[in-house]
């Protein structure tokens, strides 16, 4: 059976080679879509990528590194992606603000940037990296933006039964006023690490129309996060315990009054019935005061969560009931409320503090879904 490490590179090299031609001469034409070229660019803050070599730059991260520190919402820099599978972790530093990356295609699946660190890969330095230091993409900065891009790390458990440190992040976002849309997160455990640069730190994240896959936690950390419209599917384990594992695990800190919202989602799983969770708490002992939050609304919560018992405990000092996790009109066969005391539903009044608008809109007006 493929791993998902074999299906990336065929997708690219499909791409790549299709016509049968040379890889640079195969998609010279449009290569970055809409988005200009190097010969006729967007704008004087724009990069074009392609590993074929025919743009500014053949890697990510050189392109990215090649952007200007001191960045500000009205001088923040483009770099577009031409199709292609960049196998490199990527690094935005703090100082790179309001950096946009555009897959230039406009299709998520044509541009992927992927590693294959986890939490206990050995550092050449000595040590392991942990979980923060396996992510494929570390974004630090604010006003970070991806569209139609990738983000994967395909490192398996399968391949290291010797490892205890099995966390592998995709992408660790800590910015305020981060936006994904259209982008893809491929991933098992702790695919997704959407924190911030501290706890009395806010951190506002939006994913719109996103797919985010994995099996354990695999969307977590203490950002004010709103995914709108997203796929959350749950992937199969060859494992004989249940429940398999868990969507989400928050870790919001107790004076944040806003914590993960799923709207308008859909939950898909390739794991049998009732196999997964919805969420568990996550108490890290950097935070022991952490009030984990999540609100999933008008979502269709699919056969692969356990509707009786959708919420489990990380640990019994800080049982789920003792946090903030709320429903509300969600739809499908995970979502029947047989256990209510189970499942914790919002009222319509009590829902409309629980919208994009109420989560993401502070006093400077950000809203990044127009």
């Amino acid at each position: 059976m493929p791993t998902r490490r074999t299906v990336l590179l065929a997708t690219a090299a499909a791409l790549l080679g299709s016509t049968g031609t040379d890889p640079a001469a195969a998609y010279a034409a449009g290569k970055w879509g809409s988005y200009g070229s190097p010969t006729a660019r967007l704008n004087s803050r724009t990069l074009y990528v392609d590993p074929a070599g025919t743009g500014d730059h053949r890697t990510v991260q050189a392109a990215v590194s090649a952007t200007p520190t001191g960045t500000t919402s009205t001088t923040g820099w483009t770099v577009v992606l031409a199709a292609g599978t960049y196998r490199e972790p990527v690094l935005v530093t703090a100082d790179r603000r309001y950096l946009t990356l555009l897959g230039g295609t406009a299709r998520a699946t044509d541009v992927v940037i992927v590693y294959n660190n986890a939490a206990g890969t050995a550092k050449p330095g000595g040590g392991t990296y942990g979980t923060s230091g396996s992510a494929t993409v570390t974004l630090l900065a604010d006003g970070f933006t991806a569209r139609d891009v990738t983000f994967a790390n395909d490192w398996l458990r399968a391949d290291h039964p010797e490892f205890t440190g099995t966390q592998a992040v995709a992408v660790k976002a800590v910015g305020d006023r981060s936006a994904f849309h259209r982008c893809r997160f491929l991933g098992h455990q702790d695919t997704l690490y959407a924190d911030s640069t501290g706890l009395g730190v806010f951190a506002r994240q939006y994913y719109r129309q996103c797919y985010v896959e994995g099996d354990v936690d695999f969307v977590f950390g203490r950002a004010t996060a709103v995914l709108e419209g997203c796929e959350l599917r749950t992937l199969a384990r060859s494992v004989t315990f249940t429940p398999q594992g868990f969507v989400f695990a928050p870790s919001t800190a107790v004076a944040n009054p806003r914590g993960f919202l799923a709207t308008g989602c859909t939950f898909t799983s390739t794991a049998p019935a009732a196999a997964y969770c919805l969420a568990r708490p996550w108490v890290p002992s950097s935070d022991t005061t952490a009030r984990p939050m999540l609100t999933i609304r008008q979502s269709a919560i699919g056969a692969g969560i356990n509707a009786a018992a959708p919420y489990a405990n990380m640990s019994a000092s800080y049982p789920w009931q003792s946090q903030r996790f709320a429903e509300y009109l969600n739809t499908g066969p995970g979502a029947v409320v047989t256990v209510p005391a189970n499942r914790p539903q919002l009222t319509a009044a009590q829902a409309a503090a629980h919208t994009r608008e109420t989560y993401l809109t502070g006093s400077d007006a950000w809203q990044p879904w127009k």
